[in-house]
């Protein structure tokens, strides 16, 4: 894991500052799965104002050389594809590029250029038209599901349709196309491979089981396959933490896919952009703030932070865990036994009074937090 940010930050955010929209997400912790563009990711994430964990879950390895594709390439060249399916921009440079390095560029060109060539996305329609190619169509939702209705709608019984393969293979909808009566050539251009060190993914695990995360993001369904495989037998605590605390942000519908199988809400932006889906983030997780007054004093709680007054101070884990277990049920009396509950594991009872003290120090607004004499501390009403 890389923590952007370069550590906990203690630095106030006075109210002025917190205003303007260069600290919207200020007091939030941003974790980031993607490998490639994963640096232009936490660019836009930071000059938000987040802390920026990046754990990629996977990496995308090209397989120029592989025997697969040049073979996949020589099918479609000995049986020139009717519909072919870009599915993204890097695989169709990337397969290009490798038919260059066979010398089949100009005859795969060609065979393209008669096809009827369907766009996944935006990215995937710019690759096709740089290669000097004309696209016939695109799903509006960027999903494979729509390119089989659109495929099968306009008939498809003996024609030949070529599949880019997105990092694996899609058997479901290879199968689809194939009980409609197509012949499907699947092109493998790159694979999805573990990321060199997994360490970074398997402490984003942790965290967000621990729900020291405000939020996740995802750009491909690969990657949520990885994460959840990371987990192993801890997947259970991993998927009640995305369920119920943690905003998971997925840049398109077919990201999202393998999270609504666990019935985890997603947020995703109406177009799959990587500043779309930066903007759904500064949309969505300040809804999820909570605001109270406590003696005197205006309070909301924001991710690793707590916002007092209008100025944002940002608290370690232990305390900003007590705040929120008080914060929960305000003027309740919550005990030592019952807060030590709401700390990182292998604390006990001293580290609850450690992280009260620490919490009153970090909020720097007397009265806040309240010991009630033998049984423990409260927020006042």
């Amino acid at each position: 894991m890389t923590d952007r940010a370069g550590g906990t930050r203690r630095t106030v955010i006075t109210a002025a500052a917190l205003a303007e929209p260069t600290a919207s997400l200020s007091g939030y912790t941003v974790g980031v799965t993607a490998d490639r563009r994963r640096d232009e990711l936490a660019g836009l994430l930071e000059s938000r104002g987040a802390r920026v964990v990046l754990a990629p879950a996977l990496r995308i390895v090209p397989i120029a050389d592989d025997a697969e594709l040049k073979a996949a390439t020589r099918t479609c060249l000995d049986h020139p594809p009717d519909i072919v399916l870009v599915s993204t921009g890097i695989g169709m440079r990337g397969w290009l590029e490798a038919a260059e390095g066979w010398g089949l560029a100009e005859p795969l060109r060609a065979t393209l250029a008669r096809a009827y060539l369907v766009a996944r996305g935006p990215k995937a329609r710019a690759a096709i038209r740089s290669a000097g190619l004309h696209d016939q169509w695109s799903p509006e939702g960027e999903s494979y599901e729509e390119v089989v209705d659109h495929l099968k709608a306009r008939g498809i019984a003996g024609l030949t349709v070529a599949i880019q393969l997105h990092g694996e293979s899609q058997p479901e909808y290879t199968e689809a196309l194939q009980e409609a009566g197509a012949r499907v050539i699947e092109v493998p251009v790159y694979r999805w491979a573990a990321p060199t060190d997994p360490a970074p993914l398997h402490r984003l695990v942790d965290l967000i089981s621990g729900r020291l995360v405000d939020a996740v993001t995802f750009t491909s369904a690969a990657a949520v396959t990885a994460l959840l495989r990371a987990a192993g037998p801890a997947a259970d605590p991993l998927l009640e933490a995305l369920r119920t605390s943690v905003l998971v942000a997925c840049v398109g519908p077919v990201t999202a896919a393998p999270l609504k199988r666990h019935d985890i809400p997603i947020v995703a932006p109406a177009r799959a952009r990587m500043s779309a889906l930066v903007r759904t983030i500064v949309e969505e997780l300040p809804k999820r703030a909570v605001s109270l007054e406590v003696a005197g004093h205006s309070l909301t709680l924001r991710g690793h932070a707590a916002v007092v007054d209008g100025d944002l101070r940002p608290l370690a884990p232990a305390p900003m865990a007590v705040l929120r277990a008080l914060a929960a049920t305000p003027g309740r009396v919550l005990s030592r036994a019952a807060l030590l509950h709401a700390l990182p594991r292998g604390a006990d009872e001293h580290a609850v009074e450690m992280a009260v003290a620490r919490l009153r120090a970090g909020l720097g607004a007397p009265g806040v937090v309240q010991t009630v004499v033998k049984r423990g501390y409260r927020l006042p009403n």
